[in-house]
């Protein structure tokens, strides 16, 4: 489907609503288009996480339509979910990396299956893309010798082996140091540019949704309180936005 037809957006909910023991997503309406950073603010159990399994399709919503990649997946089965999961991935929150494998080893995982890659294609490959990530003396460091940030970093870079063409992230700042933290951000900014990446991130670090993201979707109660621009968040009159960035001011002074 295109970009033309009729779903214009790369990824968009229309009317998407999740029960488990209580509403979790309810009437949810956002879109994403291509080439777009969004993030996904709120406290913790507002919705956040569901949100981005539906788009993987780990979830199916109760009711309303799942479109990603230009296509309504909301009730794929499984083989059609695995070529949307080759356009769009994610990078969890704990890596997902295999600790019995060296940095470069966790990389060249994920080019495996590609069989349009020789053994020096692929050698070349992660090279690149550890030095795309700025990581690339720690080949032969195994993760549990690195800090969550590069962690994170090496998570991003095994995401990219697959040449998506949208990254979820999942809480990327979460349990990183402020230094780390920025260079995170400013990678995702960096592949943003550089690779036209459509991303969405799910974070409570209000600063790194202030400097990747062109549009916010703000969770409360499990309703979507503001969907727009970064930058008119601020003028927002709900009292629980005003109350949320109010308290991140106090921690930031």
């Amino acid at each position: 489907m295109s970009a033309g037809g009729e779903f214009p957006h790369y990824i968009e909910f229309r009317h998407v609503n999740k029960t488990f023991d209580r509403p979790v997503l309810v009437d949810f309406n956002f879109y994403v288009d291509a080439g777009q950073t969004v993030a996904i603010v709120g406290r913790s159990g507002v919705g956040k996480s569901v949100s981005l399994g539906h788009i993987m399709g780990f979830l199916k919503p109760d009711s309303g339509q799942v479109i990603v990649a230009h296509e309504d997946t909301t009730n794929f089965a499984e083989a059609d979910l695995r070529r949307i999961r080759k356009k769009v991935t994610m990078v969890f929150q704990s890596g997902a990396l295999f600790d019995s494998l060296t940095v470069g080893e966790n990389i060249e995982f994920s080019l495996e299956l590609r069989d349009d890659y020789n053994a020096q294609n692929k050698e070349d490959v992660v090279q690149g893309l550890l030095d795309l990530v700025d990581l690339g003396d720690l080949r032969e460091e195994f993760p549990t010798d690195l800090s969550t940030g590069h962690r994170r970093a090496v998570a991003i870079a095994r995401a990219l082996a697959a040449q998506p063409d949208c990254i979820l992230y999942d809480e990327p700042t979460t349990m990183v140091d402020p230094i780390m933290g920025d260079h995170l951000g400013n990678l995702m900014l960096r592949l943003k540019s550089q690779l036209q990446l459509t991303s969405i991130v799910v974070t409570h670090d209000l600063g790194l949704m202030r400097k990747v993201a062109d549009n916010v979707i703000f969770l409360f109660d499990s309703h979507i309180i503001y969907f727009g621009p970064v930058k008119d968040l601020d003028k927002s009159e709900h009292p629980h936005i005003k109350e949320f960035l109010a308290m991140d001011r106090v921690e930031i002074s």
